[in-house]
């Protein structure tokens, strides 16, 4: 029996195919390494598969900490990031021992040197420095510019440096970068890396020499073609770094890549309920909100939407794609030509398998989506 409506459906096939491409593209840099980003999405069964290729994870909460170890990534391979994180979740992660945390503030470091020590560990740690470098991406997603919450300033790092290396239960590994979110514009990685050489070079000059270099995420996808360009171009992006970032044999390089890992292998897989005509347009309302995806509505963000099962109509219509949510906001997308859509048709809302599922909410009391992969479910997307 096909499963009920709205639920996320997840190509595990892609997945392996995608993890292997990026596997190919470092295998001849032992020094770099790969982290996930959890928050793109959680899901168990991904996060087996993702663990099982050899990534390590990067976190933004103590949950996700707890998430990845349960997960079997090894503490060694975890990194955890994030402006705001409480005593509890500093805890966890350091009973955990993992390989480093990427610290925010002079606060920030200075509690982590305080429950360190009461827990007798050393913490180590990367400072996130915010570069100032612009991200040619949706302003909501920007976090390396200096009007952003993320990061230390330039004008302070010299100084956290040196405070870093002070602290006796503070082992000072290097510095922690991240522009932005859905990144194709390869132009905006090459100034991060011509500014991480700039600091480099100021730091060497006062006999500081980081041992990791972590450059964050932020690769894009393709969301208007999908099918054409399922994989993101990871050639480009490491390309970048190999011929830009000037490191020292000794450096480790670590990316923190989610989006561009999981985006493509995820639909979200949702049931037209009415077509309603009004005197200016038609509206396809489905049985999926913004509750199941809320990007189109906080990011503006737009996914390819098609047919799941083909059609049969070779006639076509444009529709506005709208969710039952009591919000006006609660939009997938405006004048979508499709077949002629009618009620108890299925579709895909493509590209969905990033900050889809993750970000779904219990809001106007609905249940949160089930999921489904392609071992289960055969959906010929």
């Amino acid at each position: 029996m096909f499963p009920e409506t709205p639920f996320y459906y997840y190509d595990t096939a892609l997945l392996r195919t995608t993890l292997a491409a990026i596997a190919k593209e470092i295998a001849p840099y032992p020094n770099y390494h790969v982290h996930y980003a959890m928050k793109a999405n959680a899901n168990p069964r991904l996060l087996e598969i993702i663990q099982q290729a050899g990534l390590g994870a990067d976190c933004v909460s103590g949950g996700e900490v707890q998430k990845a170890i349960d997960a079997g990534f090894p503490a060694d391979k975890i990194v955890y990031a994030g402006v705001g994180k409480s005593d509890r979740e500093i805890l966890t992660a350091l009973q955990h021992d993992i390989f480093c945390f990427n610290v925010e503030s002079i606060p920030e470091l200075e509690v982590i040197n305080e429950l360190a020590a009461r827990e007798g560990k050393i913490a180590r740690v990367c400072l996130r420095i915010n570069p100032d470098v612009e991200a040619h991406t949706h302003t909501h997603i920007i976090t390396g510019m200096a009007e952003n919450k993320f990061g230390i300033a330039l004008h302070d790092m010299l100084q956290v440096v040196q405070l870093a290396q002070q602290l006796s239960n503070i082992s000072f590994l290097g510095l922690h970068f991240h522009i932005g979110s859905q990144i194709t514009n390869m132009q905006d990685f090459v100034a991060l890396c011509q500014r991480i050489n700039e600091i480099q070079h100021l730091l060497h000059k006062h006999a500081i020499y980081p041992s990791v270099i972590n450059v964050g995420g932020g690769l894009g996808i393709d969301y208007q073609t999908p099918s054409e360009h399922p994989i993101a171009d990871f050639k480009a992006y490491f390309r970048v770094f190999t011929q830009h970032l000037h490191l020292r044999p000794e450096q480790s390089l670590h990316f923190e890549l989610g989006r561009s890992v999981v985006a493509q292998c995820g639909s979200l897989i949702t049931r037209v309920l009415y077509v309603k005509q009004t005197a200016t347009k038609q509206f396809a309302i489905v049985d999926a909100g913004m509750t199941e995806l809320i990007r189109p509505a906080l990011y503006q963000a737009k996914h390819k939407i098609h047919h799941a099962i083909p059609s049969l109509h070779h006639a076509t219509q444009r529709y506005d794609i709208v969710g039952p949510i009591c919000e006006s906001s609660d939009v997938f997308d405006k004048d979508v030509l499709l077949p002629i859509t009618q009620r108890g048709d299925l579709l895909a809302i493509r590209s969905a398998g990033a900050y889809g599922e993750s970000m779904a909410s219990t809001y106007n009391c609905r249940p949160l989506p089930p999921n489904y992969t392609d071992e289960e479910v055969d959906l010929p997307l």
